[in-house]
């Protein structure tokens, strides 16, 4: 297992939380329809500060791949600032929506930074069943918390933080809506097309060209349904189902299953030689949220990722770094360091990149009677080779559009791990965040 600091440590919170005095109860009490009227413009967003620290993993490759012409030593801090700006106007039919996220960071290595804009779009709704929509756009498809199998046309899911806004693509969409009186409850339909060009839309594939997708949704016998569907140059064909149903008032099931038609996948064997395969690839989620009487959530999620490498197939991987380490050392020569950062970028350094995953995570609303504290405990296992995250975090929200929260991740794994292989052991970060 890997070496990690692992220390206990009592943290107290304490705030002050003012509320301004009552109004006197002889006053007139008058009612104003134009501050509850829903204005055309709105803008919002939130600014954030988060200094952490990181153990790092001198051994692993990952670190070796990160950090082979730098000296960072075993600890490495950082402050990373975040805003979120966002915007939209709406005025009859018409509604223009964007949304920016500028980040920054700090560490021994120096700054670093970007601005992106990840959604800006045009939606145009004639009637309550039809509305068409064009810009960069996230569509959000699947029922699952930390992956969506059948999300053909978004970017997938940080699973460190699933909830986080992610970037949109540029995009075209028509979407029709109908309701029904009956077990089939509503109908919904929208197409999708995603083109890929010269600067537009590079990441999403290879090929230039145009790309299709489609989803059908319906409500059936109180059950959230979706049949998805895509095709293109861009991609290979591909096909899926998902849904969602209460079980209970207090217990959600939901599941996704797709299927991926000629998946390639660029592997490298023990002597360091690249080859790259095709297959079909099948994707299966299942999994369910549970709240039980003393408000704590649970959600537990199983993926199944057919189209993931083997522990063989990463460990050749990790082998390559280690051998371009050597080489580096010997002889300067990073090359073969490149050409494993060149499969970082690919699937190789996705965020799960191989078959089989637990997820784990419970939530304790105002545990103690403490209100706005949630403590909560989140865990992604590797069900192939063992290895493990695990991180307790606290979240504060008792002062007004402010959030504060501690969090701390451990990485365990044996070497040659996915886990195992990370650059850090320890992280932890405290965040405050403010709304506006």
């Amino acid at each position: 297992m890997k070496s990690a600091p692992f220390c206990s440590a009592c943290i107290a919170l304490l705030f002050l939380y003012c509320v301004g005095a009552p109004a006197h109860a002889d006053e007139d009490y008058t009612f104003d329809l134009s501050e509850v009227e829903k204005k055309p413009f709105a803008l919002g967003g939130y600014a954030e500060l988060a200094p952490a620290v990181s153990w790092l993993d001198q051994d692993a490759s990952l670190y070796l791949l990160r950090y082979y012409d730098r000296d960072v030593g075993a600890i490495n801090g950082e402050l990373n600032g975040r805003f979120q700006l966002e915007a939209s106007l709406e005025k009859g039919p018409v509604l223009a929506y964007a949304r920016t996220l500028a980040m920054t960071n700090y560490s021994s290595l120096g700054w670093e930074g970007e601005a992106v804009l990840q959604e800006a779009y045009l939606k145009i709704e004639p009637s309550a069943s039809f509305y068409v929509t064009a810009g960069k756009n996230t569509f959000l498809w699947g029922k699952g918390y930390a992956w969506n199998p059948v999300a053909f046309v978004d970017r997938p899911k940080s699973i460190d933080e699933p909830e986080a806004s992610r970037e949109g693509f540029v995009s075209a969409a028509a979407g029709y809506v109908r309701s029904f009186s009956g077990p089939l409850d509503t109908l919904s339909l929208i197409t999708v097309l995603v083109p890929v060009y010269n600067k537009v839309n590079e990441d999403f594939g290879s090929t230039e060209g145009l790309n299709l997708a489609a989803r059908l949704y319906l409500l059936l016998f109180d059950t959230d349904i979706d049949l998805t569907f895509f095709t293109g140059k861009s991609r290979t064909t591909r096909a899926g189902a998902d849904f969602s149903t209460n079980l209970a008032s207090n217990f959600e099931l939901h599941g996704e299953l797709a299927y991926i038609t000629d998946q390639r996948k660029t592997v490298v064997d023990s002597e360091g030689t690249f080859s790259e395969t095709t297959a079909e690839a099948w994707k299966l989620l299942t999994g369910f949220r549970y709240l039980t009487k003393t408000n704590t959530t649970f959600i537990v999620e199983y993926y199944h990722n057919g189209g993931g490498f083997s522990t063989g197939e990463m460990r050749s991987y990790f082998n390559l770094i280690r051998d371009g380490y050597d080489h580096y050392l010997e002889t300067a020569d990073d090359t073969l360091l490149d050409r494993a950062r060149g499969l970082s970028r690919g699937a190789y350094g996705a965020g799960s990149p191989m078959t089989d995953y637990l997820y784990l995570r419970a939530s304790q609303k105002e545990p103690f009677g403490i209100l706005y504290l949630v403590p909560a405990l989140s865990s992604v296992v590797n069900l192939v080779d063992g290895s493990f995250s695990l991180s307790p975090e606290i979240t504060y929200t008792g002062i007004t559009n402010l959030e504060l929260r501690l969090r701390a991740a451990f990485l365990a794994g044996d070497r040659d791990t996915e886990y195992g292989e990370k650059p850090a052991d320890v992280r932890l970060e405290a965040r405050a965040r403010y709304y506006f």
